[in-house]
């Protein structure tokens, strides 16, 4: 403050610079409200500036004053201040000089009562309720057994050890726990934070994903619980694919997660009993379908085999069933002797019969007919040749009486045609000679197949014929009778034999010089 008076000045009072006038009504406020509890409505927040500091307005109905929330006191609020929320703000007034402005620093920031948050929260669940979130058809069924079990909670607090200790007792399973901070500053984006990231878990990874969710915490105040009104902590319950329990507070606690979870447990352990069945209560299910099944298998048994006791009684008797099969049999035994004779004289006369159009003599006539066909055919070209011969010796003739009276040029001609004629001469010549070669190749092919077809290969191979005194062959022992003279004939002649009973040849019997066989002569086939 300047102590210098201006004796042009026409009173006494002290003259001050904007500075220190500022900081006097700065120093004075302070000290006349540096404790202070202010209620209001919440007016223009946006949220948390880039610095961390939260810039807003609190107002009632006739006035407004600024509010500013340093960093280091907005990260210990129990809950994020709000757009149109009343609260009660305590903290201290001050004013800024370079503006002159007065505001409230903000130390503590409480709701106006229970009602502002209830009113709070029942708008949010209107909202939230209009956008479908809170839809029964969203919900999904809990799995019955499921393997793994995510656990979204304070690792430190008494919450996890009980879900713990109650699935232990019931039915254990893997358990993953993901820690976060159940209330306070950014335990909202946590609590969403940790159900978005057990969803992003892949089936069969290093990691197992989860199959069903537990979101608990302990009971507590409506501000303790304010972290699970959240609209993000709300949106992701509402997003998971995993089906997820809510179980927050006591049974009367409800938090707007309770509406978009699945499915809404009383207790953190009312939590993990919904989650799992109880084993021994399955064993002791399973125990008592198993005794049920076995007897209903034991009683259909019985059933089964009275029935087929019934049945036996009214079948027939095995002799009964097998009397016709077996008279078929026999009949079917006695008459296969007879069945293979008769089967073997048909073929036999087949045989006969085929074998009728195979003999030497058919082959010879056919051999005779060719070769009287042969003969006649070299006849019938000899005489042709020799009339070509005299119509060529009688064109001769004339060409040569011609000749005789034409010019030389005309005798060139004659000599052209001389010469044509004889090269048709030899070539008529050259036919024939073929046609003879050809015919007579046939001859010859003809001729070994009547030597293959001969009895005499057949001696050769170590047989004989056996011919009578009528010099006719013999075929059954049946034709001969004792004492009659017979010829065998073999590949190198013929010897003589006489017949006797059994087949025993007589004592002293003569024996008889067969005549040597003219081997250049064939005989008769008979």
């Amino acid at each position: 403050m300047s102590n210098v008076f201006d004796s042009d000045s026409p009173t006494n009072l002290a003259e001050y610079s904007v500075s220190e006038l500022s900081g006097s009504i700065k120093r004075t406020v302070e000290t006349a409200f540096d404790q202070v509890r202010v209620r209001g409505e919440i007016s223009g927040y946006r949220g948390p500036h880039s610095s961390g500091h939260a810039y807003f307005s609190l107002k009632d109905d006739r006035a407004r004053i600024d509010a500013v929330i340093w960093k280091g006191t907005f990260s210990r609020l129990k809950f994020r201040p709000e757009e149109g929320m009343e609260v009660i703000a305590t903290g201290k007034v001050t004013t800024f000089p370079g503006s002159s402005k007065y505001q409230i620093v903000i130390e503590t920031l409480e709701p106006a009562g229970a009602g502002a948050l209830m009113a709070l929260i029942e708008e949010r669940k209107r909202r939230l309720g209009a956008e479908g979130l809170f839809d029964a058809a969203r919900k999904k069924r809990l799995p019955f057994m499921p393997k793994v079990i995510g656990v979204v909670t304070s690792p430190t607090g008494a919450v996890i050890r009980d879900i713990l200790h109650r699935i232990s007792d019931r039915f254990p399973v893997h358990v993953l726990v993901w820690p976060v901070k159940v209330q306070g500053e950014g335990s909202g984006e946590e609590v969403a934070n940790a159900i978005r990231g057990f969803n992003a878990l892949e089936p069969g990874g290093a990691i197992a994903r989860p199959d069903v969710l537990i979101v608990a915490r302990g009971g507590g105040s409506l501000e303790d619980l304010w972290s699970f009104n959240d609209e993000i902590v709300v949106r992701a319950a509402a997003e998971s694919r995993i089906p997820l329990i809510s179980a927050v507070g006591h049974e009367t606690d409800w938090t707007l997660i309770d509406y978009a979870a699945d499915v809404r447990a009383p207790t953190p352990t009312g939590a993990a009993e919904m989650a799992v069945p109880v084993k021994a209560e399955l064993e002791a299910q399973a125990a008592a379908l198993a005794a049920r099944l076995q007897g209903c298998m034991n009683r259909q048994m019985d059933q089964r085999r009275q029935s087929v006791r019934a049945l036996m009684r009214a079948l027939p008797s095995l002799d009964q069933l097998l009397a016709l099969p077996r008279r078929r049999f026999d009949e079917a035994a006695a008459g296969l002797g007879r069945g293979l004779e008769l089967n073997t004289i048909n073929k036999r006369r087949g045989f006969e019969r085929v074998a009728s159009h195979l003999r030497p003599d058919v082959l010879s006539n056919r051999i005779a007919e060719r070769r009287q066909l042969l003969n006649e055919r070299m006849a019938r070209a000899e005489r042709t040749v020799e009339r070509l011969l005299d119509r060529s010796k009688s064109r001769i003739d004339r060409a040569e009486a011609i000749l005789a009276s034409l010019p030389t040029r005309l005798k060139t001609q004659t000599d052209r045609g001389r010469e044509r004629l004889g090269n048709l001469t030899r070539h008529a010549d050259t036919a024939i000679r073929h046609q003879l070669t050809r015919a007579r190749a046939e001859l010859s092919a003809q001729d070994r197949v009547l030597q293959s077809l001969s009895y005499k290969n057949v001696l050769k191979r170590g047989y004989a014929v056996i011919r009578d005194e009528d010099d006719r062959p013999v075929s059954q022992a049946a034709a001969l009778s004792a004492g009659i003279g017979i010829a065998i004939e073999f590949a190198d002649g013929r010897v003589g034999a006489m017949t006797t009973e059994g087949g025993t040849p007589p004592v002293g019997a003569k024996k008889r010089s067969a005549k040597p066989a003219d081997p250049t002569k064939q005989g008769s086939l008979f």
